[in-house]
């Protein structure tokens, strides 16, 4: 191998490594913004309202012998 493919292998390298710290910024970035998205929806989700027309025991077990 010569100087100059020597250079060009260790330009190369380095602009992989580049492009690739770049990819991995990106990929957190865009994860970051997803989670708050959805935290941002589970919070808009209205909590549910008590049916006063129930007993309070109902809906407090599972039946898991059935």
């Amino acid at each position: 191998m010569d100087v100059s493919g020597i250079a060009q292998l260790s330009t190369s390298i380095a602009d992989t490594g580049t492009k690739q710290a770049v990819g991995v910024a990106v990929l957190k970035k865009a994860q970051d913004i997803q989670a708050s998205s959805a935290a941002a929806l589970i919070e808009a989700i209205p909590p549910v309202p008590a049916s006063p027309n129930l007993p309070s025991h109902l809906g407090s077990r599972i039946n898991t012998t059935a």
